[in-house]
């Protein structure tokens, strides 16, 4: 082998390098250790709330030493910016997709066009979203241009004063739509800006944030985060900071009475029209009716329920003071309720002429209270604020003059006067200014000393700490341009990612261990070459990740491992090809030199097909799917250095001067030797047993289909662990009745459940997320831990690091995202199958090869889907159908085309070396000679596969269980569909595979 120096000096430094970077792990991970150690020292479990304490406890530790030099000048600090980054599913946090509102950013640009056919064309659009792939600004364009005459440079639409200079009365649609299309990229790029200043002064480690192209959506990872709830009102927060004039509770008084009474009519209205529709029935039954009616009634007929005679006031919990800005209190429960009435057009007539323009908006309860107070904004025709948080230069946490937590602020000079203005007014009228943020009313104070100059006001409420803080934080980074609404969100929480990574260190470590012991028992002196080749690999695979910045997931680790047997493939070509060198009676130097060249063609090709659907995997996947594709695709590159230069490195080196290097061991040098199957003569025997599994899968998913998961209908979905082992059933039929449609499984072990439900799923918000948690934990308290919390049993709650029951994880998926995914995974797929016809084709320059490489990818896909089908309901583990199965799918894909192609490389070898042999001798014997190679990859492979499957957890275990049958059908197809396809179609035709000269001449021998 040439440059054996250059590839040493190379592997030694790429070692270095790589161990350098992993050095950065070593340290931050042994100082969290002692972090830990010290705050279990200082916080005895006698404490309350001990688990809390230990965390602050470490996290002061942690900041004291952040920047002590531990080792060559490399702080903790230091070493934590640059350790291996951790998934969501190995150190618990939240993943989320937050869609910025393209509907909202269009209003604003359109100054809030009252224009019907603007606002419809808005409502369309949103409709259409629903089933639609295109951007929602598409589908706009669409709907406004189907209306007649409808332009885009219209006055009333965005021909407005503020877009004057770039958009003139009489410019044609196709010119507005470009300037149109800028805007909003601008206003979604500031909007992701804002994000990030506002995640980097949280303090989380190791942040993602990323554009998802032009979608308007961003991607938002935050692994290690514990406090979910905070981080979601962070992220979703618009900081939209108002001041208005704020009306008393005096002047509502009157209005009240009045549109209780209209509610009351109209309800009463309501039940008549209901009531009318059955007196035909009620006629007809009427003595029956009577009867009945005087065994049920309770009460006299005369008497009038307070509440339906009242359906408003009976709601008031209790009034505001007269002069003071809170109308009246009502339960937070009932403020839909309170909201749809005072909606109703027929109650909004009642309001006076000097009131029109008043704007109902509810307060901020206190923490734990079930209360909340309605107040009425001073607002006008075009629902503007007197003073708007624009003006805000800085924000700070502060505290009141009597010790409360507030948020202090300071303005610009055009603020000042403006506060100046409105706070004299105040004063002098014993009147209150309301300080509105993202239409909830935060305070009213009144001003009782003058105006207040210099532009200095303050923010008080029911605020904690973390509150403020967050408040100020986001008042500093400015407000979003538009709302931002969590479409996609992953939550998982601490205890279960270090679950995760226990159970993928332990599948890992029995995989690796199992894959050393059998390459030297099966390859002797060789087999530890090549072993030590493979550790040094997995230490480029780290090294390569760390240095990337790469996160490691669970799905990452599966891509490992995978690429263990990958690599051990490698080796497998190479030896057995030596291994058929030496009996042809060469020397050991030359069968070392022809078996590395002869197999490096079929290594090549096995690879390159396996990185064609990695490299799909990483363009159409995300989270942890790209984690996965991400390590695959890095385990490839560094496996094939490893197994062409470094084994063959050891290899030559345990061989020179004449020294006697076995390829086997005494027990298995005669395995696999002398094989000749006619395999083709058992291909018709072959098609009828993949044609009935082929009809039987395709029965099974035209009449019971698939269990597709979240990510492809939508939804929310929890895992949730007992105390004691539960009955799935029993728990759907009680949560059934709350959350309408709900689907419980077993999910791992009998005391853990995956509940799936699609309950309110259009609705974006986390009261929805919170009030679903609130309906799961009042259902299912009575199988939890006596004196569980609702605060406890929520998923990533602070302080809840050492969590057992409870939600351990969160998923929820919005419908027109799931729509999104679904349709990319059909793209990845087919995708995928092009590529791989398109490369075959290339590769082997004969269309039959990629037709039989395609027909048994199709019969493998076809095969693992109707398994899927057919026990989705029957294993005790999930088999949900989604972004993880995708990635499962596409890498059987490639696992099936490696298998494939090598078995078709040694076809196209035999046809050269064998030009005057029969057709049908020559496959056989081809495909013979692969069968030591097919049998010791896929069993390393499998034992790989079922290591992750028993030891690697929950959430990968349906991932695993596709891989684990996609080996076993992929090597079946690549023996008994790849090859006798591509014979019969060949055979039909009557072309000579080989490329010597006879396949110019059109000899065929068949």
């Amino acid at each position: 082998m040439q440059n054996k120096g250059l590839i040493k000096l190379f592997a030694v430094l790429f070692a270095l390098v790589s161990i350098y970077q992993l050095s950065f792990t070593f340290i931050a991970s042994n100082v969290e250790t002692e972090a830990e150690a010290f705050a279990e020292s200082e916080i005895p479990e006698s404490v309350e709330n001990f688990t809390q304490e230990r965390n602050n406890a470490a996290e002061q530790y942690l900041d004291s030493i952040g920047n002590e030099s531990i080792f060559a000048g490399i702080s903790y600090n230091t070493a934590k910016g640059k350790e291996l980054n951790k998934g969501l599913d190995l150190k618990g946090g939240i993943n989320v997709i937050l869609q910025i509102s393209v509907e909202d950013l269009l209003k604003g640009l359109a100054n809030n066009s009252k224009d019907p056919a603007f606002n419809q064309a808005l409502a369309d659009a949103g409709e259409a979203r629903k089933n639609s792939q295109d951007s929602f600004l598409e589908l706009f364009y669409q709907a406004f241009e189907s209306k007649e005459g409808a332009s885009l440079a219209s006055p009333d639409v965005f021909g407005t004063k503020a877009l004057s200079d770039e958009i003139s009365f009489d410019m044609e649609n196709s010119s507005v739509k470009p300037i149109i299309n800028r805007k909003i990229d601008e206003s979604v790029t500031s909007a992701f800006e804002v994000l990030r200043e506002r995640i980097d002064k949280f303090g989380v480690t190791q942040p993602n944030i990323q554009r998802l192209g032009d979608s308007g959506r961003i991607l938002i990872e935050l692994p290690g985060a514990k406090d979910i709830s905070r981080i979601q009102n962070l992220l979703q927060s618009t900081a939209q900071l108002e001041f208005w004039d704020v009306y008393r509770a005096n002047e509502f008084s009157d209005y009240l009475v009045n549109a209780d009474a209209i509610v009351a009519e109209n309800i009463k209205s309501e039940t008549e029209k209901s009531e009318d529709v059955q007196v035909e029935d009620e006629e007809q039954e009427e003595t029956e009716t009577d009867d009945l009616e005087s065994l049920l009634s309770s009460e006299d007929e005369e008497t009038e329920d307070f509440s339906k005679s009242n359906p408003l006031l009976s709601l008031v919990q209790t009034v505001g003071q007269p002069q003071g800005p809170i109308i009246a209190y009502f339960a937070i429960k009932d403020t839909a309720k309170v909201n749809s009435y005072l909606s109703m057009p027929q109650v909004k007539s009642q309001l006076p002429a000097d009131k029109k323009y008043a704007e109902f908006v509810w307060g901020k309860p206190a923490q734990d209270s079930e209360i909340i107070e309605l107040y009425a904004l001073k607002g006008n025709r075009n629902n503007e604020p007197q003073l708007s948080g624009a003006v805000v230069t800085d924000a700070q946490q502060t505290y009141d003059q009597v010790g409360r937590v507030a948020v202090s602020m300071q303005m610009d000079g055009r603020g000042a006067k403006i506060w100046e203005d409105m706070t004299g007014k105040a004063s002098s009228q014993g009147s209150q200014i309301a300080i509105v943020l993202d239409n909830i009313v935060y305070s009213a104070p009144g001003v009782s000393s003058g105006a207040i100059t210099g532009g200095r006001s303050e923010i008080t409420g029911e605020f904690s700490i973390e509150e403020a803080q967050d408040l100020a934080n986001v008042l500093r980074a400015g407000k979003l341009p538009a709302s931002a609404n969590i479409v996609q969100s992953e939550i998982v929480g601490p205890s279960l990612g270090q679950e995760a990574i226990d159970s993928g260190v332990l599948s890992f470590g029995i995989a690796l261990i199992f894959v050393l012991l059998y390459m030297i028992f099966y390859y002797g002196k060789a087999g530890l070459y090549a072993d030590i080749a493979l550790v040094i690999n997995i230490l480029f695979i780290f090294g390569v990740l760390s240095g990337l910045g790469a996160v490691l997931t669970l799905p990452g680790i599966a891509g490992i491992v995978l690429t263990i047997g990958m690599s051990v493939d490698a080796n497998v070509l190479i030896f057995e090809r030596i291994r058929e060198e030496l009996a042809k009676g060469k020397t050991q130097a030359e069968a070392i030199t022809d078996g590395f060249k002869n197999a490096l063609s079929s290594i090549l090709d096995a690879n390159i097909t396996t990185g064609l659907t990695g490299l799909i995997l990483l363009t159409f996947g995300t989270g942890p799917i790209k984690g996965f594709a991400t390590t695959l695709l890095i385990g490839i590159v560094t496996s094939l250095f490893c197994a062409i230069f470094l084994t063959r490195l050891f290899i030559a080196g345990g061989g020179k001067k004449g020294k006697s290097l076995p390829f086997s061991t005494g027990m298995t040098k005669n395995w696999f030797l002398n094989i000749d199957i006619n395999f083709l003569k058992k291909r018709k025997v072959a098609y009828i047993i993949s044609a009935v599994a082929i009809i039987i899968s395709i029965g099974s998913l035209a009449t019971k289909g698939l269990n597709e998961g979240v990510d492809f209908v939508g939804g929310r979905s929890y895992t949730v662990r007992f105390e004691q082992p539960v009955n799935p059933t029993e728990i759907q039929t009680k949560l059934v009745q709350d959350l309408l449609s709900v689907e419980a499984k077993t999910y791992g072990s009998s005391s853990q459940l995956k509940i799936t439900t699609n309950f309110k799923i259009e609705e974006e918000g986390t009261v929805i997320d919170d009030e679903i948690q609130a309906i799961l934990f009042n259902n299912l308290k009575d199988y939890l831990p006596g004196g569980m919390t609702l605060k406890a049993f929520k998923v990533g709650e602070s302080g809840n690091d050492a969590k057992e029951y409870g939600i351990m994880s969160s998923i929820k998926v919005g419908p027109t995202i799931a729509d999104d995914i679904k349709t990319a995974s059909y793209y990845a797929i087919i995708g995928s199958l092009i590529v791989v016809f398109l490369y075959i084709l290339l590769r082997f320059r004969r269309w039959q090869f990629s037709l039989g490489a395609v027909a048994a990818v199709i019969h493998d896909v076809i095969i693992v889907l109707g398994l899927f089908s057919l026990l989705y309901n029957v294993l005790p583990f999930s088999l949900e159908i989604d972004q993880a199965f995708i990635a499962a799918i596409l890498t059987v894909i490639g696992y099936s085309l490696n298998d494939t192609v090598v078995v078709f490389d040694r076809i196209r070898e035999y046809f050269n070396e064998h030009p005057t042999w029969k057709m049908d001798k020559l496959i056989n014997l081809a495909v013979s000679s692969t069968i030591s190679r097919t049998i010791n990859t896929s069993l390393t492979t499998l034992v790989v596969l079922i290591a992750i499957f028993i030891f690697g957890g929950d959430s990968i275990r349906g991932f695993m269980f596709a891989l684990i049958i996609g080996v076993v059908v992929g090597t079946y197809s690549s023996v008994f569909i790849a090859t006798p396809v591509m014979f019969d179609s060949v055979q039909k035709k009557g072309i000579d595979l080989s490329t010597t000269e006879a396949e110019e001449k059109g000899q065929v021998n068949a």
